[in-house]
This record gives structure tokens, sequence and C-alpha cells, in this order.
């Protein structure tokens, strides 16, 4: 099957992340189109997956744009438009991996008399989206998709409960090669040095730096732990989220943290500084769709402390596999924090556990197969 796969972003986040583990066994056959020059077709090519870049102006519509809004942006995309749907005439199907890539991917489906499947990495409320950004989504989703790949079971509920069709929802959830986080220990000791943080007891974040994240919940709860507690925040912002950084630096600098609070930004060797963290925090205070760090902390043998909300309590069992905390709550935060460095015994065996259980149901070649299943199905409807 020849797909065409789309993509707003120019770079890699967690839906990106993911694209490139369903897009390799179609890469034969397969082109990822992006709406936005950037990291995310640099990492394409190192995967030898095809890639074109076909938009030359980004989309102007944010998560809580109005109406008005998004027919302006429509309007200026009449190009990309007409060379998305030029280019889906030479293949299969069309695979919109985002919310934007669903709008041009619809109205490329209908031009193109191709199927259109959505893979759904956002939980469809309010919380998150605008009611035009919602009514537009569903709206296109349930005329024009043939299939919507839901990344949780939080992320189904949410997109029937917004108004979508459930006939055409299935959930799959990201898949991870567990071996990428194999790291031996002497790169663990050779990236704690690196970091300067030896003897440190290291709280790693990993995200992209935004309000709905919560680092500010972990910055708070720091002030309540152990003074050998150090917090590394990995990710930088996206989306025109930077007044969030210098918010982050000022709650540090206020709280006088500078000596136990780094930021790292962007970086490629997540494996690495995973291996090197004592626990790993999500922190989210809105409900996350599937929580891909969880699943990588855990694959690599740390423990992981997650907020209660969203597809975080599929994938956490409280002490079974991990912690789970009420969202924006840095006080009982701290006090998991605290408990991890005090019975390290404990920590270790839920950590174990984790690691087991997610290398068994999050294996990278089980989930493509799920996916080869579904969309086998839609090739086999239009024989």
């Amino acid at each position: 099957m020849k797909i065409l796969f789309l993509d707003q972003s120019g770079k890699p986040g967690g839906a990106e992340l993911c694209l490139i583990d369903i897009a390799k066994p179609y890469r034969e056959k397969a082109l990822v189109g992006l709406f936005a020059d950037g990291s995310f077709k640099t990492l394409l090519q190192q995967h030898s997956i095809p890639v074109e870049v076909l938009g030359t102006q980004a989309i102007k519509v944010s998560k809580d744009s109005s109406l008005f809004q998004a027919l302006f942006s429509l309007g200026q995309l009449v190009p990309l438009i007409k060379k998305v749907i030029q280019r889906a005439q030479e293949y299969d199907l069309i695979y919109a991996n985002t919310q934007k890539a669903l709008v041009i991917g619809a109205i490329a489906s209908f031009f193109a008399r191709r199927p259109l499947v959505y893979h759904l990495h956002d939980i469809l409320s309010k919380e998150h989206f605008s009611q035009t950004n919602l009514n537009v989504a569903i709206t296109l989703a349930n005329r024009f998709a043939s299939l919507v790949i839901a990344n949780s079971q939080a992320s189904k509920t949410a997109f029937i409960q917004a108004g979508g069709k459930s006939g055409i929802v299935k959930v799959v959830y990201n898949g991870f090669t567990p071996q990428t986080y194999q790291i031996p220990e002497t790169e663990i000791q050779k990236t704690r040095t690196e970091l300067g943080l030896e003897s440190k007891f290291i709280i790693g974040h990993f995200s992209r730096l935004a309000p709905w994240k919560g680092q500010h919940i972990l910055i708070s709860a720091l002030t309540n732990c152990p003074p050998e507690t150090t917090v590394i925040l990995v990710g930088d912002a996206l989306f025109g989220e930077q007044d969030y950084i210098q918010q982050l630096h000022q709650q540090v600098k206020e709280l006088k943290l500078e000596n136990r609070v780094k930021f790292l930004g962007f970086r490629s060797d997540i494996p690495q500084l995973m291996a090197a963290c004592n626990l790993v925090a999500h922190t989210s205070i809105a409900p996350e769709p599937f929580g891909r760090v969880i699943v990588e902390a855990m694959l690599s043998g740390r423990p992981v402390v997650a907020a209660k909300a969203g597809g975080a309590v599929e994938l956490v069992e409280q002490g079974i596999n991990g912690f789970l905390v009420t969202p924006a709550n840095p006080q009982e935060l701290a006090q998991v924090i605290t408990a991890c460095i005090q019975e390290p015994e404990k920590t270790a065996t839920i950590a174990k556990n984790a690691q087991i259980n997610a290398s068994l149901r999050f294996d990278v070649t089980t989930i493509n197969q799920q996916i080869a299943q579904l969309l086998a199905t839609i090739k086999s409807k239009l024989q």
C-alpha cells in the first residue's frame, strides 16, 4: 500500500516520533509531507523515510482560534491544498498525523478520491481546544475519515464525547523499541558526570516547555524535597510559548533553586539522559492523551511518577509499575519523591516491574502489526 503521510510540524514532538515508527515499514512506497521545514525533516531523512516539505508558510491557527481565524488561514493555504491533492493522486491512502493535517488531508481526500486515516494524538476537549477547532476536527473526521486511530482509551472517549462516530475509532498505543533504552552503566555514569550531578538524586522532566505540561509544579515540589534532589528539564518551547520559559526561570530564582534546576533545552540523547535519572516525573495539569515519556521511563528501568489523568492512568498502576499523583498538587508530588529517596529497594522493584511490562505491552513490532491490520481492512474495502 502506498501511503501519503501528512504532518504539520517542522519540529519533532511526540506525534512526530510516533509517525517515524509507523512510516518505517512503508518507506519504500511512502512519502511524509510536512507543512513546515525543520529538524523533523532531518530526522526522517536519517531513518531513510522519503520526505517533502509541501508548505511554504505556517498555518496560523492555534488551539484557541476562532472560526474567522480558521477560515482566513484556510484561504491562505490554497497552494498547499493544491499540492497535497496532486501528491495524493500518486498514493493509495492519506494518513493525517495531526489536527491541521486532518484539515488539509480531508480536503485532499475529497478531491483526490483517496481514503483518509486520522491518527488522533490529542484529547479533543475544551481544556485543549477552542469549540471551533473541536467542531472542525469532529466534523471532518466523521465526514471523511475511514478510520480514526486513537493513541489511548482516553483519546477515544473524548473523541466520542465530542461527537465523533464510535464506529470509526480504534485504540492503538504508541510503539517503542525497548533496546533503544538499554544503556550501559558506564555510559550512565558518564552522562551523570557530564551533568555535574554524580552525587545527586536526579529527577528528569522530558517534555516541551508549556504551561499545561506543568514544569512549574515540579519546581514548586522541589522546595519540599531533600536538598540532594535536583531537577533536569529536557525540552524547549514550541508554538509560541517562550514566555513560559521566562516564568520558569523567574520561579527558580525566586525560590533560590538555581543550583538544583538545570534547563537542558532540546536534546536528542533522551535514552541516555533518562537512564542517568533516579526518577522521571510527568506533571501535566490537563489530561495527557497518551504519555510517551511515561513509557520511555519504564523502558529505561527508571521509576516514574505521573499525573493521575487521561492516558497516564492506562499506563501506570499505582505502586505496581509506578506512582500516580493528583495533577497540579506539588505537595503530593514532593511526598512521592521523598518516599522514592527513602525507600530505594521498593522503588527499584516497581521500576523493574514497569520495565518488563512496558517491553511486552508497547513493543513497536506488535504495535505496527496492529496498524497494518487496520490499514489492510481499509484496502480490502476498496477492492
